[in-house]
């Protein structure tokens, strides 16, 4: 099965490109060879593009606080497991209290450092980051995979609690949806949402099917067309009925 994701407003686009940003550098950070570190720094830099917004930190922190106080408002419900809301409480007071002892804008550690920015200057021209462009990054690069290792985790270490906080704001998002089984016909689905705000769609589908969703919305309207792929990966529109999973989420 395969997840396709959605996000209804800037936001949560914003949270989702940090995280696939985060999936990529733990990726390549946990390999071996230079140029895989390469990689894991180069995501550092793009993490810092994304992560600009001087009001992500503290949307961050309010967002966390607004779920913390729904989520304590269902302690009395006999239907909760007093457990797993328990657990849900301490993540998020973990998060927030580890994200307000941040100091400073985003990455200000890296940009502080004028060796990782030349690097940076360096990495966004094309072939930028040859040895003779970057004698001393080329001479880091033969350093131990752990001493690379140890040095990019250092260099990340201030982000740390940014990304933390996007996992837990991210989960909560994930778990607040309700799914619904249903079935493009002829590859095409039209929902009316009346409406209704959403902040992000989920669509789980049987990767077996070849089909391929492009989904557009509004606060009236959710359209999801599915495609398939031939040979030279050319899109064309699938025909056949698409059975699916659809998950509407929010706050």
């Amino acid at each position: 099965m395969i997840i396709y994701e959605y996000p209804f407003n800037e936001r949560i686009r914003t949270l989702l490109r940090l995280e696939d940003l985060y999936d990529k550098f733990v990726f390549f950070l946990h390999q071996e060879h230079a140029q895989q570190h390469h990689i894991a720094l180069s995501t550092i830099f793009e993490m810092l593009e994304v992560a600009g917004r001087a009001d992500l930190k503290s949307d961050l922190l309010q967002e966390l606080e607004r779920q913390k106080n729904t989520l304590l408002g269902f302690k009395s419900n006999p239907n909760v497991i007093p457990d797993r809301l328990n657990a849900v409480l301490a993540d998020i007071d973990r998060s927030s209290t580890a994200l307000m002892a941040a100091q400073g804008k985003t990455g200000q550690n890296v940009r502080d450092n004028e060796w990782l920015m030349s690097i940076r200057g360096r990495t966004i021209i094309p072939g930028g980051a040859c040895e003779f462009d970057l004698p001393s990054y080329y001479a880091w690069q033969h350093r131990t995979p752990q001493q690379r290792y140890d040095d990019i985790s250092h260099w990340f270490a201030p982000l740390a609690p940014l990304f933390d906080a996007i996992g837990v704001v991210l989960k909560l998002l994930r778990e607040s949806g309700r799914s619904i089984t249903t079935v493009a016909q002829a590859g095409s689905y039209q929902q009316m949402l009346q409406g209704k705000v959403y902040q992000m769609l989920r669509l789980t589908i049987d990767e077996s099917l070849g089909a391929i969703p492009e989904i557009s919305a509004n606060k009236y309207m959710l359209w999801v067309r599915f495609t398939s792929q031939d040979g030279d990966m050319k899109p064309k529109a699938f025909e056949g009925d698409v059975p699916f999973e659809l998950t509407l989420c929010n706050f």
